[in-house]
């Protein structure tokens, strides 16, 4: 069976280092606000040209704390309205309501799954305060438009950039485009711990220091706590494990292209719709290749009897979800259609070229 991730395969490719690196923090008896946490946030600066990086426990409170943080510098109010992408994970609605601000959501684009920047300003309103942006399966979602818009109407632009890092618009880094940016450091994601880990980057002053407290409890000095805080906190373990693993990332990314390439390039079967592939290679890092088809449950019955294991992101939007019955009735047809066709082809770095090869010929030989 080709496996869809394997982790193990694309951990064991860093072993030595993971080790010794992980023995070394582990032998130092520090295993949070250390040095592996500094020397991290320091490099996701340098790599994605922020000013400001602070680890957080994992991808959700990343974004959990950025609106948070808007909320304590008074920018943003509970009621308040942030506009999202209808076919996001549901991770970025509930940052959203956890709190207490209301998820607008907005249809995509069919061919990127992006969310569909022409759609966004007709569903401003006075209560409107953010944009959250999510760079889909990889690709980075940005334009001049999008810029104009929320300058016009004074909204900040959040990144969830928990599947995209390493992406580019216009030479510029997902994460460094809005105004603060959260990001996944799951296992499976393009550059993943060992266990749960996030971070938030930004240029503003002000809102660095305020997640860096809200993160920590609250606080900025020990038992002195000036806002209700949370505890996230990344640690030196998973640190340890980001430190080794980032300087491979660019050329773990330039892997999956590859194989991106070769699928758009040579699959050819009327069933099945292939992802647009961007003009510009360096805005697409292809966390996942998504494929879109009206039978998709048999197909995805026909490639795991071929030895091949596919995953479906996401089978049920979040406006369908039991967790949102209040927006159970919204009408959102592209949204649909895409949670009802897709099906996500294995794109990992660990990938052979004869592995590629097989999953191709196996879709092409579906009928």
């Amino acid at each position: 069976m080709i496996k869809f991730l394997d982790l193990q395969k694309v951990n064991l490719l860093h072993q030595e280092e993971i080790e010794k690196r992980l023995l070394e923090t582990f032998r130092s008896g520090w295993y949070l606000f250390g040095e592996q946490v500094k020397q991290f946030e320091d490099s996701l600066c340098n790599y994605t040209g922020s000013k400001h990086a602070i680890g957080t426990a994992n991808g959700l409170d990343a974004l959990r704390l950025i609106i948070k943080a808007y909320t304590e510098l008074g920018v943003m109010q509970h009621g308040d309205e942030i506009i999202v992408p209808a076919n996001t994970y549901i991770a970025s609605i509930l940052a959203i309501t956890d709190n207490n601000l209301i998820p607008v959501p907005i249809e995509p684009d069919a061919d990127t799954f992006n969310i569909n920047i022409g759609l966004i300003e007709e569903k401003i309103t006075s209560r409107t305060k953010g944009i959250m942006i999510v760079h889909l399966y990889g690709q980075a979602v940005f334009s001049e438009k999008l810029k104009a818009i929320a300058e016009k109407h004074n909204l900040k632009i959040i990144e969830d950039n928990a599947q995209a890092i390493g992406a580019q618009w216009n030479g510029i880094k997902t994460g460094n485009l809005g105004d603060a940016a959260g990001f996944s450091f799951y296992p499976g994601k393009n550059l993943g711990a060992i266990g749960d880990a996030g971070a938030v980057t930004t240029n503003d002053d002000e809102l660095a220091k305020t997640i860096r407290a809200l993160a920590n409890y609250g606080s900025h000095q020990k038992y002195v706590n000036h806002y209700k805080g949370l505890n996230s906190r990344l640690d030196e373990m998973q640190s340890a494990v980001l430190n080794v693993k980032l300087p491979y990332l660019d050329n773990e990314n330039q892997r999956r292209r590859e194989i991106a390439r070769y699928y758009t390039q040579n699959i050819k079967n009327s069933a099945i719709i292939l992802p647009k592939v961007p003009e510009d290679e360096n805005s697409h890092v292809w966390h996942l290749y998504i494929i879109r088809c009206k039978e998709r449950d048999r197909l995805q019955k026909y490639l795991t009897d071929s030895g091949i294991q596919t995953l479906i992101h996401y089978p049920i939007p979040p406006h369908r979800q039991e967790a949102y019955k209040e927006m159970n009735e919204l009408n959102l047809p592209i949204t649909e259609a895409i949670h009802n066709e897709v099906l996500s082809l294995p794109v990992s770095p660990v990938l052979t070229d004869e592995e590629v090869k097989h999953i191709t010929a196996a879709l092409n030989n579906f009928k």
